[in-house]
């Protein structure tokens, strides 16, 4: 199911973005592969498989790259591959013996996607970094957080994912749509650091004519507005109001039973932060949600997928006892299906081989040799 079915990816297993990417892929139908090493890598946060959702919607192969035997099976699976995902620093494929040149020339319809924190080249591309080095390398960190307050970490959104496993997916969606007309791939860098450089677009271009100033927290989306922040209220819980064009805002303030003003400083602020605290959030969501006055409760993730628009909408979805969002976006004639659980460690590596074209002689002659391994020999193995 899904616009994607048909289409087959290789996923070299790293942290973060790149199975990000690869999720999104496998979400929207494509066939991906998960190759994860024999031996546990000790890489992200220790959880339950279940739980790590960036791993939904795949199975895994867990196969050893130290192994020439492993090495010449990757090769088997990129020749058969539409596209290939790695998130390893510069260096590392080509190290292994499974670099673009070998990859492109057995499979030269291959889009090789390379996902790093800042390129492949540069005087920064050996260095190790995480989501907040790239935002703040790209000008974007310095301009989130209130005024004559330091930078505020916005999670790792906005840098990992935005501007890495989004760019590198929409990136590699590009390449297999142009592969199909010109019959050759290419290589893909995406850099985390560059991406969230592009998410800032509009706001370069706002400091360009002036419109934006350096100065955190005295811009119209930064909390320099007194319409476009959040507010406690009465129950200690936060509703938004973003009502940033006239009309909106006019129709907010006729809500609040408060005359209309284009006052937009401390005052303002003050007024606004007395009249929400006068209620509970609730009480709020009954007057403004569903209106023009730009209005959102501000919910947990406890309580986000409870909410009736996001209950309607299908949203999230419960998959293995674990809520979670549902794949994004939505497509009128080949709707994606419901993700599957995250799998363990090599599950389905004997299965995922057969269905991949390995010839099953071939694969006895692979576990017999300890080049691949099933889930099972995993847990024994561990104990």
């Amino acid at each position: 199911m899904g616009p994607l079915a048909g289409i087959r990816i290789v996923e070299f297993v790293g942290i973060g973005p790149g199975p990000m990417a690869a999720m999104l892929f496998a979400d929207l139908g494509a066939d991906v592969i998960r190759v994860d090493r024999v031996t546990p890598s000790g890489l992200g946060i220790a959880m339950p498989k279940r739980f790590g959702l960036l791993g939904r919607s795949r199975p895994s192969i867990a196969l050893d790259l130290k192994n020439a035997a492993g090495i010449a099976l990757a090769g088997d699976l990129i020749e058969r591959a539409d596209g290939l995902i790695e998130g390893f620093r510069p260096g590392t494929m080509e190290r292994l013996g499974l670099g673009p040149d070998m990859a492109l020339k057995r499979n030269p319809r291959l889009v090789y996607g390379r996902m790093t924190g800042w390129g492949q080249n540069g005087p920064l591309a050996d260095a190790a970094g995480h989501d907040l080095n790239y935002l703040a390398l790209a000008g974007a960190l310095h301009a989130i957080g209130r005024k004559g307050a330091k930078p505020t970490p916005p999670l790792n959104l906005a840098a990992d994912f935005g501007g890495g496993a989004l760019y590198l997916a929409f990136g590699m969606a590009c390449a297999l749509i142009e592969a199909q007309r010109s019959g050759k791939g290419q290589v893909v860098d995406a850099a985390m650091a560059e991406g969230a450089a592009s998410l800032m677009t509009m706001f370069y271009g706002l400091y360009a004519a002036g419109l934006h100033s350096l100065e955190r927290g005295t811009n119209l989306l930064d909390s320099g507005s007194a319409i476009y922040d959040t507010y406690e209220c009465a129950d200690g819980r936060y509703i938004s109001i973003a009502a940033i064009e006239l009309k909106f805002r006019e129709e907010l303030f006729e809500l609040l039973g408060l005359p209309y003003t284009t006052d937009d400083g401390p005052e303002l602020v003050k007024k606004l932060e007395e009249i929400f605290k006068t209620r509970s959030r609730d009480e709020w969501c009954k007057l403004l949600e569903g209106t023009d006055a730009c209005f959102a409760p501000v919910l947990t993730m406890a309580e986000a997928p409870h909410h009736p628009h996001n209950v309607a909408r299908q949203s999230f979805v419960e998959v293995d006892g674990v809520m979670q969002p549902a794949p994004a976006p939505r497509f009128s004639r080949t709707p994606a299906g419901c993700p599957t659980p995250p799998r363990e460690l090599g599950q389905g590596t004997r299965a995922t081989l057969a269905d991949w074209g390995i010839l099953p002689e071939k694969i006895a002659t692979l576990f017999a040799g300890g080049v691949v391994v099933e889930a099972a020999q995993q847990k024994v193995s561990a104990e």
